[in-house]
């Protein structure tokens, strides 16, 4: 098919320039028309290179994973610490696309090297100290969600950015000492994230 082209688009611009019943007269109109085909061919080359790079941006698109993740803390009702920080470990997971979240240890691990958006929010009674501490690979980076005790009633706290990954990097949240956190099935206490786009 790809050999009658050109023919074809031959004999479609004979028809174009001189009708069905005319012929091709003079030396000056082959060159004419031998000149219009070689203007289509570099035209449909082009138009091929063009949907050759979509097509690999388009599998580009396609074999990005897919990552998000949101899970509570969920039906364990009040976590405290008075001795050191301890592990929070969100299990009731609501969203797990790509599995890159572990509900057994609180941990999820990047897939892919990416720019990723982290989320998380801390409720708890305001009558003691109330935090939520997030780590990348075991140490603490600065983004904190905490609330001092403030009498009766409780509180609610939240914090989150776009952080970039590099595979295979694990990220959690701790309970700082002497500080607490609650939730119930209403998901007051949230741990989430996902891919915004791979590097």
């Amino acid at each position: 098919m790809t050999r009658c082209f050109p023919v074809l688009l031959l004999a479609l611009l004979c028809l174009a320039r001189f009708g069905s019943a005319q012929r091709l007269d003079s030396p000056d109109d082959l060159t004419e028309l031998k000149a219009a085909l070689r203007e289509l061919q570099v035209e449909s080359a082009g138009i091929r290179e063009r949907l050759a790079a979509a097509e690999k941006e388009l599998k580009a698109m396609r074999d990005v994973p897919k990552v998000a993740f949101a899970a509570s803390l969920g039906g364990d009702g009040l976590q405290k610490t008075t001795s050191g920080s301890k592990d929070l470990i969100y299990r009731e997971v609501l969203t797990n696309v790509g599995d890159a979240y572990n509900s057994e240890t609180g941990v999820f691990t990047a897939p892919v090297n990416g720019v990723y958006y982290i989320r998380f929010t801390a409720n708890a009674p305001s009558d003691f100290p109330m935090s939520a501490v997030l780590y990348k690979n075991s140490v603490q980076i600065q983004l904190i969600a905490h609330e001092d005790q403030s009498g009766e009633g409780s509180d609610t706290a939240s914090n989150g950015a776009a952080l970039r990954l590099e595979a295979s990097d694990m990220l959690s949240l701790k309970l700082w000492h002497n500080t607490q956190i609650w939730d119930n099935s209403n998901h007051h206490s949230t741990f989430s994230g996902f891919l915004l786009f791979p590097l």
